[in-house]
């Protein structure tokens, strides 16, 4: 089970990525989306899906993969960010390269910046406060793609 909870906490390697493992992980999230947009013509009820369904296995390999790496919110860890990336990127109907860049900056803006309540979020315990965080930043972020989308349109 600790080579399960290793795979899915660090999204198959992506957090051992030397440089900025948190921003590998959500180009690895944004490139699967983009696979599920243009090549299964999938729309962002099957992003949300799949990220409601992988929400309690992540919090599980999240808190599995600190127990094992000994810290309380490793580096290593990018399930979160590979989350939190789908739910901003769920804030957009139609998926293009502009709303695909978009949605990787807006996310990791408010994944570093960690507005209120998202600093907070992180006190949560174990797997919950390593997920709900950066859930919390990709509601932001997808809030502000819904919001210019719709200014778009008017």
């Amino acid at each position: 089970m600790n080579r399960l909870a290793l795979a899915i906490g660090t999204w198959f390697g992506c957090g051992y990525f030397p440089w900025g493992p948190g921003t590998a992980g959500s180009i690895a999230a944004l490139i699967l989306a983009a696979f599920l947009r243009f090549e299964l013509h999938a729309g962002r009820g099957l992003l949300l899906l799949i990220t409601l369904l992988l929400l309690g296995p992540g919090i599980w390999a999240a808190t599995r993969t600190a127990r094992i790496m000994g810290k309380g919110d490793p580096g290593q860890v990018v399930v979160d960010e590979v989350l939190g990336q789908w739910i901003t990127l769920a804030g957009v109907a139609s998926l293009s390269w502009k709303s695909l860049l978009a949605g990787l900056v807006l996310f990791r803006l408010f994944d570093i910046w960690k507005p209120w309540p998202v600093r907070q979020l992180e006190g949560l315990p174990e797997g919950v406060g390593i997920i709900a965080d950066d859930v919390a930043a990709g509601i932001y972020g997808a809030l502000i793609l819904y919001i210019g989308e719709i200014a778009r349109l008017y």
